[in-house]
């Protein structure tokens, strides 16, 4: 039987943009509102940690371990599911430590989170064991919550989370997402195809390469597959992904990120965050003045949350 803990706030709402549809002249557009998940300004990974943090549970931690950039919104959300079930959380950050605390940053201080930088990537992941290995030998029994939280067992959320979007009778003919580590899009693919989503679910990457996604989201939704009864084995030709967008590298505000930001807020009232959303969208909008899309289709963007980004100084000036 699977471990779940029920936390979010769901099912999060779907809502038709029209405004923005009439303005790019496409399909019709609708967003699901996973920014309103409700844990610490919500966003897609708290759909993972219900199942994540159960098996922390169930594994007798006491310590969340977890990694990202120094504006993460995964981390951030680890931080406040530690603080409300009881455990210590360690987080180690790719990034200077900034002179002023702000945004993401600022609220896993406030959840009490002992942070640990790092000056570069090809270091973290390890700085990221020695971290664990520390914590084990100082008396602790630490959980490592993977990056992303992009485990089999963090993308049961998203395969259960097509379930949740089936029962609110919503035609789609896409499901368009930005996708990076690799959980979310794997939750997706899973969840196509155990509860029989006829759409297309397209990811648009947010800084990994289109091969790498195909291989990597296809082995995850196929181990992920194995905690819901006999396993499916996906193939790179199950996963749809769009790595157009990302050239710019991760966390590089472009036009393109700014238009789709300013886009969403002036016609919908809906913020984006500029990292995660912003270039999904920008990607979603390039699409649709391409003719991607057909006219009479509808799109379904999933929000996977991320706004506190919005309030970050590297990026607040620059939006």
């Amino acid at each position: 039987m699977l471990s779940r803990l029920h936390f979010a706030h769901l099912p999060t709402p779907i809502e038709e943009l029209p405004r923005l549809s009439e303005t790019l002249g496409g399909p019709r557009i609708f967003v699901k509102r996973d920014d309103q998940t409700g844990l610490a300004f919500g966003g897609n990974k708290t759909r993972k940690l219900e199942f994540l943090v159960a098996e922390a549970k169930d594994q007798g931690a006491d310590t969340l371990i977890s990694a990202g950039a120094i504006q993460s919104n995964h981390c951030r959300q680890t931080a406040a599911a530690a603080a409300r079930f009881g455990f210590k959380c360690i987080l180690v950050l790719t990034g200077q430590t900034p002179e002023r605390a702000s945004a993401n940053f600022l609220l896993d201080g406030l959840f009490g989170a002992q942070i640990i930088t790092v000056a570069d990537r090809k270091d973290r992941d390890r700085i990221l064991q020695e971290t664990f290995d520390k914590a084990k030998a100082d008396g602790n029994r630490p959980y490592l919550v993977p990056y992303g939280g992009s485990s089999p067992t963090g993308a049961l959320g998203y395969a259960f989370a097509v379930e949740e979007f089936m029962k609110q009778n919503v035609q789609a003919d896409w499901m368009i997402f930005g996708t990076s580590s690799g959980g979310t899009h794997a939750g997706l693919v899973l969840g196509q195809r155990v509860f029989g989503f006829k759409g297309k679910v397209l990811g648009i990457s947010i800084d990994e390469s289109e091969e790498w996604l195909k291989e990597h989201v296809s082995k995850l939704a196929s181990d992920a597959s194995e905690k819901l009864g006999k396993r499916i084995e996906f193939t790179p030709a199950d996963v749809l992904a769009n790595a157009d967008y990302c050239r710019a590298g991760y966390g590089v505000l472009t036009e393109a990120e700014r238009e789709a930001v300013r886009l969403f807020a002036k016609y919908e009232g809906l913020l984006l965050d500029p990292v995660y959303t912003g270039r999904a969208a920008a990607g979603l909008i390039d699409l649709i003045r391409a003719g991607f899309f057909k006219k009479n289709e509808a799109v379904l963007f999933w929000h996977t949350g991320g706004q506190p980004a919005l309030f970050a100084d590297k990026y607040s000036s620059a939006i």
